[in-house]
């Protein structure tokens, strides 16, 4: 027999509730006011937004920043585009791969950063050679750096959803395997991509250490040069990446939340050759 909780009980519930989400939302938004305060700070004990004004004007960080996004944007795509059709594959046609695929994408959180910089330094000796010294050739580290993370929500989203039966039907109905897979697979788990890409983007923009002993200036390497010269800009940039980061985050999960609904009837149209 279900228990019945008295409206005592759920007011308890609701209570606890909101002191938690109160207590973590103070615990994250408190260091981000205190970088807002640091970086807004003027001489005696005034307000000034020289720091901020400073942001748009500065060559180098417009260049990191713009470096950053599009590298943001090539790991995404990359990154999609090989563990999308390959899981895809693996879950349709050689289900017994499925433990080999995770534990060669999961490979990357075994090995440290500087380990990992020690093996690619000859490796980007011919990257260089072939492609030139630009700092877009980071995206090839950095779809490694994603990759336990992506395969872990790809798989998830794979997993959640019978795409046996609907890749069945479908060619069962005359569709190629790229329609199956753009019409089907991807409406059905469009939650795990959006997730993924959550993910690589803030690792990309995030990370310091490779493209700092590789000698490239992303974002983070340019925020730690500013840190010496000059310590405000360098939190207002800080500060500007992570609210952009949030901002981000939450477009993205409302057009995964708009799209959710439609996507059954998306794979049912998708069936039709």
């Amino acid at each position: 027999m279900a228990a019945v909780t008295t409206p005592g009980e759920r007011r308890g519930h609701s209570l606890v509730r909101w002191t938690v989400l109160v207590a973590v939302g103070l615990y994250l938004l408190l260091p981000l006011l205190a970088m807002l305060e640091f970086s807004t700070r003027g001489p005696d004990s005034g307000r000034t937004l020289d720091a901020w004004k400073a942001m748009g004007t500065d060559s180098e960080l417009l260049g990191a920043i713009t470096v950053s996004l599009e590298l943001a944007l090539l790991s995404v795509a990359g990154v999609l585009v090989l563990l999308v059709p390959t899981m895809t594959w693996v879950h349709l046609r050689v289900p017994r791969l499925r433990r080999l695929i995770e534990a060669v994408c999961l490979l990357p959180l075994t090995i440290p950063a500087i380990v990992l910089v020690v093996g690619l330094a000859p490796i980007y000796a011919w990257i260089n050679y072939l492609f030139g010294n630009s700092a877009l050739t980071l995206t090839f580290v950095y779809i490694v750096l994603v990759l336990p993370y992506a395969h872990r929500a790809i798989d998830a989203g794979l997993a959640s959803v019978d795409i046996v039966t609907l890749a069945e039907a479908a060619r069962s109905l005359g569709s190629s395997w790229t329609r199956v897979l753009l019409r089907i697979v991807v409406p059905n788990i469009r939650g795990a991509i959006t997730s993924a890409s959550v993910i690589c983007v803030a690792l990309v923009l995030g990370e310091f250490t490779i493209s700092s002993l590789l000698n490239f200036d992303t974002l983070q390497v340019v925020i730690n040069l500013l840190g010496k010269r000059d310590a405000a800009v360098s939190v207002a940039v800080s500060f500007a990446a992570l609210v952009f980061a949030f901002v981000l985050l939450l477009v993205l999960a409302g057009a995964s939340r708009r799209h959710r609904e439609s996507a059954p009837q998306d794979a049912v149209k998708g069936s039709v050759p």
